[in-house]
């Protein structure tokens, strides 16, 4: 949640408007990633087939696949880098 809250803020110093789209954007793919999980690519950085991504703008959302739970670990501007660890859920 605080990842879509960064994207917002840094979005809507320009345009609020554009802002509200990119976050909506992101919620829908959430939606998708819940339907249909195998939908993403698995992140080649981490190396594990569970952990996988969907691209909306410029943003991977990044999730983790957990039997019959999908957590969302990141959402993270393309042009940056990932942590050398993925953000896994706290047990």
């Amino acid at each position: 949640m605080a990842d879509l809250v960064s994207v917002y803020e840094y979005i809507a110093k320009d345009s609020q408007r554009y802002a509200l789209s990119v976050i909506d954007r992101l919620t829908k793919r959430t939606i998708q990633i819940g339907l249909f999980p195998f939908s993403g690519e698995s992140v080649p950085e981490y190396r594990n087939q569970q952990i996988r991504e969907v691209i909306e703008y410029s943003y991977r959302l990044i999730y983790l696949l957990d039997d019959d739970v999908i957590y969302v670990l990141a959402v993270i501007h393309g042009a940056k880098s990932l942590p050398e660890k993925p953000p896994l859920p706290e047990s």
